[in-house]
């Protein structure tokens, strides 16, 4: 028998099966409940990740860190966000979410509440470090929710609605960290969104659910008519061994390679107007600290209408999650040229194109990682997610880490970092033109 925490975190076992008009009336409550926890939960998980590019230049100016130091810290938490992504994807597949999932929040919490009380750089770099780790905690938990709740014919739908959750969470940091910086002190950029974090642990805790099965109720496949063979519906719901989900289904996968390398440079082109977009209207357009915050929060709202409308389009062509994708990255480029062109004192005309960019960046940021549910198992979410989000992160890192260096010399201005970002998004489209006739077998 399984026992102490091994049995607390682990899948909970199946449970005896319902009557058919509890069936009826419980699967769209619990549904609707899933996609509600996992919403609310994956937001709060941005506040505590996303607050340090909010206050960067402040912090800064407190500890005297140069750029290069701040890009330090930023491409560490990339780094580790994508190794941990990777490796805690492995670890959700073959855990319970609704343990998972609160775990990280409550330990990247810690980690805001020890770096926002440190004044020490290798201090703030390690403790940025772990939070990357532990913020790997919690995609995964949701993607393993979300494959076993939702159909592969509403994956679109779905994960459209539900990726919302990165703009409503990644806006609110912007306003949160900035005015908890501006009125109390760059500290309580980072104890402020801890506390919420532990708050919606809790909830998560109460509210969460495993599989259906695990409270009675048949497969998604089996309730939704989707699968009628027992045989199959039988084998999609086995808990594979790490090796079928790593060797398998993720690093044999060559439609999982595809999509992995495109989001490399698809990832460059997101963070780069959350991590050093801030940063960039300050220095080189002369905005507040609030301005600079008001950035984030205009540019991850910007992309919710995007996320739905494409998210449901990508249903109707069948699942071609890549060519939707293709489509998006066009218009980015223009929006980053008008960028480079806007003269210092028009701030107006910045944040309107920030905003252009992130409509249009986070329908691919959600279709990719639907993508890889849609060429794998959804036992393998976490995984083949993870390691599509790994690739995504080493992109982020290596802007960091890039800029962070080059910022470091005479010769820099931040206009070089548009231009990075510009030949970033026309390599993404190259990569995605591969992938324009790819869609699910259901």
């Amino acid at each position: 028998m399984r026992k102490g925490l091994l049995s607390w975190i682990l899948p909970s076992p199946p449970k005896p099966l319902r009557s058919e008009s509890e069936i009826r009336s419980i699967y769209p409550k619990f549904r609707w409940r899933i996609l509600e926890a996992t919403f609310l939960g994956y937001s709060v998980f941005y506040t505590v990740r996303n607050n340090f590019p909010v206050v960067s230049k402040e912090i800064g100016q407190a500890l005297s860190y140069s750029q290069e130091q701040i890009g330090n810290i930023l491409a560490i938490t990339a780094i580790s966000y994508g190794i941990g992504k990777f490796l805690m994807g492995a670890l959700s597949d073959r855990s319970n979410p609704k343990v998972f999932m609160p775990l990280g929040l409550i330990l990247t919490g810690i980690c805001n509440i020890c770096f926002g009380a440190s004044s020490d750089y290798q201090t703030h770099l390690i403790l940025w470090g772990l939070n990357g780790l532990f913020q790997g905690m919690g995609w995964p938990p949701c993607g393993r929710s979300l494959g076993h709740w939702f159909s592969v014919k509403e994956r679109g739908e779905k994960f459209a609605v539900w990726n919302i959750a990165h703009n409503v969470g990644g806006g609110l940091v912007g306003v949160i960290a900035a005015y908890s910086a501006s009125w109390f002190g760059w500290r309580n950029a980072f104890y402020i969104p801890a506390a919420l974090s532990f708050l919606t642990a809790i909830y998560l805790y109460f509210r969460l659910l495993d599989t259906p099965q695990s409270v009675g109720l048949p497969s998604i496949e089996e309730y939704t008519g989707t699968e009628t063979d027992s045989a199959k519906v039988s084998e999609s719901e086995r808990e594979l061994s790490f090796k079928e989900i790593f060797i398998d289904l993720v690093l044999l996968n060559k439609y999982i390679w595809v999509f992995a390398i495109a989001n490399f440079f698809v990832y460059i082109v997101r963070y780069s107007l959350t991590d050093w977009g801030p940063s960039y209207l300050k220095f080189a357009k002369g905005a507040s600290l609030e301005k600079g915050g008001i950035s984030t929060l205009i540019y991850e709202f910007a992309g919710i209408g995007s996320t739905l409308l494409v998210g449901w389009y990508s249903d109707k062509v069948g699942g071609k999650r890549g060519l939707v994708s293709l489509v998006c990255m066009v218009p980015i480029l223009f929006a980053l040229f008008g960028i480079l062109l806007v003269p210092p004192g028009y701030l107006w005309a910045d944040l309107t194109l920030f905003g252009v960019v992130g409509f249009f960046i986070y329908p691919p940021v959600m279709l990719l990682g639907v993508a890889g549910l849609d060429f794998t198992s959804k036992k393998a979410v976490g995984t083949a997610a993870g390691f599509i989000g790994l690739f995504g992160y080493l992109g982020r890192t290596a802007l960091s880490k890039g800029l962070g260096w080059m910022s470091s010399f005479s010769w820099f201005r931040w206009e070089y970092s548009i231009s990075i970002i510009f030949i970033s998004a026309i390599l993404a489209i190259i990569l995605l033109a591969f992938t324009w006739n790819w869609k699910p077998k259901h």
